[in-house]
């Protein structure tokens, strides 16, 4: 679909405009709400678009401007396959107990070890995934030391928000960007790791300053835990040590897929279906503890979005960003920066999926205006365009902001609703204000900090 084709579904503003508006609208509104589950919303959402015409068969299912985004439904799905084996391992609660034993079973040192566990494997791994395997075993430590482990969970959403933002695979947000700007791994830890460990740094510190005197625990309880034996939550050795052999070759396939001339998609797909042969066993059990509900919420999403893209409303969101930041072919600061806070407040009022999903045609469309003129496809734009200088930090707020700004509230990210959900199955309720009180805090400091390493590295 040309962009001239575009831009005359826009000028007419006939029915299939306002269809596509009023679908996205509703699903975007069933998604906030809560009130409908937000796979059923996408889902249903995207079905209508293509039963009601906005989008064809063909460009459904077929389109990669319009469609499915494949690419990133199967980085998705394996990536999840080969977490699901090594969670099967019990290597997480391994390392867990080793991590509360190194910080010799006092609660602040156990605390600081965990966020860092759990930034770092967000960013190998993904955050949802890692707050899933990682929360469990914390409310056991927590409960053998007799400690409210409300602030550990609270602490380990924020890592692991912070730690996925340093890869293209540590939050999804950051794949849909990769997807569209067609940025490799390295990029991402190019442009984004140093943020995150000034970040991690930073927060750590506060996390010392605010509850250095809230947890305490007597000897008796420090001792049980460093009495626990981590050898025994390993239930599969041999199994372990290839999980993590075919994870790290994985890992650098993503550093190099570039080079390779393999998609991420291909890497992580071959790793996951290498690891799936050489595991002992049916695979249905892990394939059945993919989060499907999440893969079929893209596949509607994408649909949804894709309507509102090929009607023209994108364009003419675009046009009013372009007049109100005054974005050049020279420069792009205005932008850039206002597009690091609106993502941040926008992603912490409504999960950061959609969000990005939603914004990514924007700057496509917005780079198009300004360094084309408007004469170009925003959907088939060169590589050196996307990747132009003076659009690089554009992408890189862009993706700061939408990560960041999920720790503000509990429904901001996946990875929070998960541990408020894990939470309140144990017992223990994390009210939306208890984590707006911790999260709005670390929002805003590591919004700071990014602001600053934008303004250093780029301007």
């Amino acid at each position: 679909m040309t962009a001239s084709i575009a831009t005359d579904a826009t000028a007419s503003h006939g029915p299939t405009y306002w269809l596509a508006a009023t679908l996205f609208v509703a699903t975007f509104a069933a998604i906030v709400s809560e009130k409908v589950h937000k796979t059923k919303a996408a889902l249903f959402g995207g079905a209508v678009t293509i039963a009601l015409g906005v989008l064809s068969q063909e460009e459904a299912f077929h389109s990669p401007h319009f469609g499915i985004d494949h690419g990133v439904v199967f980085l998705l799905i394996s990536m999840m396959v080969l977490v699901n084996v090594i969670g099967r391992t019990g290597i997480f609660g391994w390392a867990a107990i080793k991590v509360a034993k190194l910080g010799r079973g006092r609660p602040l040192p156990i605390m600081l070890l965990f966020c860092i566990l759990t930034a770092v494997a967000s960013a190998l791994l993904d955050n949802v995934t890692t707050v899933l395997l990682v929360a469990p075993v914390t409310l056991l430590i927590a409960d053998e030391l007799d400690v409210d482990p409300i602030p550990f969970l609270l602490a380990e959403a924020m890592a692991s928000n912070i730690g996925g933002t340093a890869t293209l695979i540590g939050d999804p947000p950051n794949i849909l960007i990769a997807a569209r700007a067609k940025f490799a791994f390295v990029d991402f830890l190019v442009h984004l790791a140093p943020a995150v460990l000034v970040m991690m740094v930073a927060f750590l510190g506060v996390l010392q300053v605010f509850f250095r005197k809230r947890l305490k625990v007597d000897e008796h309880k420090r001792q049980r835990v460093l009495a626990m034996d981590e050898r025994k939550m390993i239930k599969d050795p041999a199994l372990a040590v290839k999980s993590l052999l075919v994870l790290a070759a994985t890992l650098i396939g993503f550093t190099l897929h570039s080079v390779l001339h393999l998609e991420p998609a291909t890497v992580a797909l071959t790793g996951a279906a290498f690891l799936l042969l050489i595991a002992r066993g049916d695979p249905h059990k892990v394939l059945a503890e993919v989060e499907w509900p999440t893969i079929f919420f893209f596949m509607g999403l994408f649909l949804v979005i894709g309507g509102i893209v090929k009607v023209g409303i994108v364009r003419e969101i675009s046009a009013m960003v372009i007049e109100a930041t005054g974005p050049t072919a020279e420069s792009m600061k205005t932008t850039a920066f206002s597009l690091l806070w609106f993502s941040a407040v926008l992603s912490a009022v409504v999960d950061n999926i959609p969000y990005v999903a939603t914004m990514n045609p924007l700057v496509l469309d917005m780079a198009n205006s300004v360094l084309h003129q408007g004469t170009a496809d925003p959907n088939n734009l060169p590589l050196s365009t996307l990747h132009a200088d003076v659009l690089q930090p554009v992408w890189w707020s862009f993706a700061l902001g939408s990560c960041l700004g999920g720790n503000a509230t509990a429904i901001g990210a996946s990875a929070n609703v998960v541990v408020v959900g894990l939470a309140s199955r144990a017992g223990r309720k994390i009210t939306f204000g208890q984590f707006m009180k911790f999260g709005v805090p670390t929002m805003l400091l590591t919004l700071a900090i990014a602001h600053v390493y934008v303004l250093l590295r780029y301007y």
